[in-house]
């Protein structure tokens, strides 16, 4: 099982030789492909083979692409994830709204459930409001409990100035946290056989993520209790690093301790079998130990 997050921050030569990808600088390095599961591609002073792209592509090895200012932009996604992509996708097509409100719904209550856990961790009275906004929740989330929840949840994290809009280290922090998470969303979500703009609730024709945007919701608070931790006065290289841990972190689901990335994978596997099977206790949660 693949479990390393490769990151090339520096100018390289990148290529395919018998399983292994090579980096070519002053040094010459070789990782067996079978040990990757992300790769990070830092700056914008490398290049690629054709033929290191395709292995990548064909053995569902998440590459990511950063910007000039070292900021996640885009993301390799493979056209056909699955042998039977074609049944996935007709399958996806029919579901009913009623399975995905349920789903969504669940999914919803996860999330506000795990911002509660991580304020009651820290202290934070607004947990007991959150519980209450779990109470409150209607089916489809009709009443946006999760957009008030949300509100109250990072105030109470990182003070009422706050605001996700803000230009600063912390929404930088976060924002880096969450496209990575969303990048493995896609991955499972490709590597299922399904496609990713047709969503649950997400529903934006600019946005060809809709699907993982729904699924990685209950997700988002992992990144958040690191940020907090972190609480960056800046963001370079070594805050970058530091979130990238995130993946390595270990998680309870499915009565096993999993990696986070192994995490998503079990988690995105039972969603697609609840809305095919129409049954939303299938879907399986995690749990952090504190």
């Amino acid at each position: 099982m693949s479990w390393r997050t490769v990151v090339i921050s520096n100018s390289a030569k990148l290529d395919y030789q018998m399983g292994y990808m090579v980096v070519r600088r002053d040094e010459i390095l070789k990782i067996h492909l079978s040990e990757i599961s992300i790769l990070i591609i830092e700056t914008t002073a490398v290049s690629f083979t054709a033929a290191l792209l395709n292995e990548l592509s064909k053995r569902k090895i998440k590459v990511i692409f950063c910007d000039e200012k070292r900021n996640p932009s885009c993301e390799l996604v493979s056209y056909y994830g699955s042998h039977d992509t074609s049944a996935k996708i007709r399958k996806q097509i029919a579901w009913s709204d009623d399975i995905k409100k349920a789903v969504w719904t669940e999914i919803v209550a996860e999330k506000i459930r795990k911002q509660a856990e991580l304020l009651e961790e820290l202290d934070k009275e607004e947990g007991s409001l959150l519980n209450q906004y779990l109470d409150e929740l209607q089916f489809g989330d009709e009443s946006n409990r999760e957009g008030h929840a949300a509100k109250v949840y990072f105030n109470a994290l990182f003070g009422k100035s706050f605001s996700r809009s803000l230009e600063n280290s912390i929404n930088a922090a976060l924002n880096y946290g969450y496209g990575i998470i969303l990048s493995c969303f896609t991955r499972e979500i490709t590597a299922n056989g399904y496609i990713t703009q047709l969503g649950l609730f997400h529903d934006n024709m600019f946005n060809q993520f809709n699907l993982a945007s729904d699924l990685m919701e209950p997700f988002r608070p992992l990144n958040d209790r690191l940020v907090f931790q972190m609480m960056p006065e800046k963001f370079e290289h070594e805050e970058k690093m530091n979130v990238l841990k995130l993946l390595q972190q270990e998680v309870t689901i499915s009565v096993r301790k999993e990696y986070i990335s192994n995490a998503i994978k079990i988690y995105t596997k039972s969603v697609f079998d609840a809305l095919n099977e129409g049954d939303t206790s299938l879907i399986r949660f995690y749990s952090v130990e504190l």
